[in-house]
């Protein structure tokens, strides 16, 4: 099993940043839930973004704790999002059928996770 690096900021706009790095497994979950949920329930932010570009791996204890994290955003009136899931996060969220859950729908001609294009004015 393999190591996870957390990381959360606090934003001037009241959003929340939580990085994660690594693989999320059995091993590594307990750090990245407990700092997700204190994050949430410490700093009360307006939003929650979780960036998984660097995440190399995600099992079920991954997604389930994302879903606490959702659920704990959820109680306080925050939003919750999943930023820019490496591939093999974005195919745990599809199999699971949680892409949208987690802010990630499919945008025409770009796949799953991907940001849409602004209008030109």
């Amino acid at each position: 099993m393999g190591d996870a690096l957390v990381t959360s900021q606090h934003l001037a706009d009241g959003a929340a940043i939580i990085d994660v790095r690594g693989e999320l497994d059995v091993t590594t979950v307990n750090g990245f839930r407990a700092l997700l949920v204190d994050t949430i329930t410490r700093q009360q932010p307006a939003r929650v973004v979780v960036d998984m570009l660097r995440v190399t791996f995600m099992d079920s204890t991954g997604i389930g704790a994302l879903v606490v994290g959702l659920n704990t955003a959820r109680d306080i009136g925050a939003d919750f999002v999943v930023r820019n899931p490496s591939p093999f996060v974005l195919r745990q969220l599809h199999i699971t059928g949680l892409t949208e859950v987690f802010g990630l729908g499919t945008t025409p001609g770009k796949g799953l996770g991907a940001t849409p294009d602004k209008k030109a004015s």
